[in-house]
């Protein structure tokens, strides 16, 4: 696995600390903005807007699980809009190819007469804000041709590497209802999103806005809010938010709690459990709780940044015995759990 943490660094100045304080007001104010401009086309989901500007920030991609319907393309393309980055939307259907996404060589002419050269085409992998519509419906094969662009930032063709524009982000959806014709992602896959962020249907309230204010001529426009460089400014920032060291101890233990077969694991896993997360658990837990304090203008990773964040975190990367499902008891429920105990439970 791609080590994604930053190496240790030494203790930063004191003008270096005011300037990250500084920082983090402004990615406060940004941040701000950014809901202020998506709300004036997305109505309700907070928590889905909240939990993907953590994505953005905390330099991670995230699967959006709702029925059709909830708006999840269209959060994500305004999203694009009001950071100003290049969005590319690929629909994926049974018949999508691996090259279809990544590109492909074709033969060109050249200038000599008679002579002709293989060029390479990119994909629509190659933007900033890349929406995998549908993503299950593809199969494994070309589900499969995400999977290093998602880690590494790269894309290999004919023997040569592409590196991704940055930012880069994978932004999917899902349909969690429609089973005929879709592909179950594979683990490796589900493990490369940082959170899997379910949207929910909006109150009767938000249903009432949404039919009086999204049924009119003109639909409104987003403005922009930032640029790719200041979003890569403000991933540099977030990454620098401190954490405690009873947060990092708390995060390892929640995580190899959840693992049947490690002695942290409370008896109970071995029967409700299958397969734990693992260690990219860990630094998309973090990570996310970096971005998520700096969001919020904490100087600091607090306990509730990890508390909000092992759900979407986590939900994907536990998957459940038969005996579990057999109860109705699912990775959310087993997730709660583990955070009561490992609260109360002794340290390592």
């Amino acid at each position: 696995m791609v080590n994604q943490t930053a190496p240790p660094e030494a203790a930063p100045s004191p003008a270096q600390v005011e300037g990250d304080v500084a920082a983090i007001d402004g990615l406060r104010a940004v941040a701000g903005r950014m809901r202020e401009q998506l709300a004036r086309v997305i109505i309700g989901q907070e928590q889905v807007i909240e939990r993907l500007l953590i994505s953005i920030f905390g330099r991670g991609h995230a699967l959006l699980v709702g029925v059709p319907g909830l708006a999840k393309t269209l959060l994500v393309r305004s999203l694009a809009d009001a950071m100003s980055l290049d969005f590319s939307r690929i629909q994926f259907t049974p018949d999508l190819m691996p090259s279809d996404i990544t590109g492909t060589e074709i033969l060109q002419e050249t200038d000599q007469p008679g002579r002709r050269r293989f060029e390479y085409v990119k994909g629509p992998i190659f933007a900033n804000v890349v929406l995998a519509d549908e993503i299950n419906r593809a199969p494994p094969k070309t589900q499969s041709a995400l999977l290093e662009a998602m880690q590494e930032h790269r894309v290999t063709a004919a023997g040569h590497l592409y590196q991704l524009p940055a930012p880069f982000f994978v932004l999917a959806t899902q349909n969690p209802v429609e089973q005929e014709g879709t592909y179950p992602l594979p683990e490796a896959q589900l493990d490369r999103f940082m959170f899997l962020i379910h949207v929910g249907y909006p109150s009767a309230s938000e249903e009432g806005r949404i039919s009086r204010e999204t049924t009119g001529p003109a639909p409104a426009k987003i403005d922009q809010t930032i640029d790719a460089a200041e979003v890569l400014r403000y991933q540099e920032v977030a990454r620098r938010v401190p954490v405690p060291d009873h947060i990092h101890d708390f995060v390892v233990r929640l995580v190899r709690s959840s693992r049947p077969g490690e002695k942290e694991a409370p008896p109970w896993i071995k029967d409700l459990v299958t397969w734990g997360a693992g260690p990219r658990a860990v630094q998309y837990l973090i990570l996310g709780a970096k971005a998520r304090a700096a969001l919020h203008g904490s100087y600091l990773v607090r306990m509730e940044d990890i508390e909000a964040l092992a759900e979407p975190v986590l939900v994907h990367r536990i998957l459940t015995s038969f005996h579990a499902e057999s109860e109705g008891i699912g990775s959310r429920e087993i997730i709660k759990r583990l955070l009561d105990q490992t609260r109360t439970g002794p340290r390592v």
